[in-house]
């Protein structure tokens, strides 16, 4: 007759109870991370506003959130406010650059811009535009945006380093959409 024996399981130690813990803590770090890089890397990230460019739009330190995948679905729109890596252009003229731009795409691949009498001509028809500074006080153009790329103006047209000065972004440069201001406070909200 074989007999069965009650066995007490085993009670851990505190010393075991710390280690498991450790290990979890680490774990637990570790992923954080790994998740954390991944969504910046590929979903969005913040950003903050270094100039005034962009004014009145986004104030010099406004921070935003990108939007790093809906450009994967749908092409950028005229009006949208990207987030982009400088062009060979402007790395040209400014090697040690290596932060993003901000602006606004105005001209969209296959578009006539030109900037005369201050107003933007998109094919010969002025640019509605409730978001500028001023208008601007410069001529530019005619120009034909080529394929795959873009024309991006700051909101504070006389005052931004853009495509009137160094020429288009390419599609690949674009990083992102800037979609929402989280900071300051007192403007959180969408982008238009």
């Amino acid at each position: 007759m074989s007999r069965v024996q009650n066995q007490v399981p085993e009670q851990n130690s505190p010393q075991d109870n710390q280690g498991s813990w450790i290990g979890e803590l680490g774990r637990t770090i570790i992923l954080s991370v790994i998740l954390a890089l991944g969504i910046r890397t590929f979903v969005a990230e913040a950003r903050w506003i270094p100039s005034e460019s962009m004014v009145p739009t986004l104030q010099k330190y406004d921070k935003l959130i990108v939007d790093k995948v809906s450009y994967h679905f749908v092409e950028p729109e005229r009006g949208d406010i990207v987030v982009f890596s400088p062009t060979e252009t402007i790395k040209k003229d400014n090697p040690n650059l290596k932060d993003a731009f901000i602006k606004r795409i105005v001209g969209l691949p296959g578009d006539k811009v030109e900037v005369k009498g201050e107003r933007v001509y998109i094919n010969d028809r002025p640019l509605q535009e409730k978001y500028i500074e001023a208008p601007p006080q410069y001529q530019y153009g005619p120009v034909t945006v080529p394929p795959n790329s873009y024309l991006v103006l700051g909101d504070n047209r006389n005052n931004s380093y853009d495509s009137h000065f160094w020429g288009f972004v390419p599609r690949d440069n674009i990083i992102g959409r800037a979609i929402v201001r989280f900071w300051p406070l007192n403007r959180i909200g969408e982008l238009n």
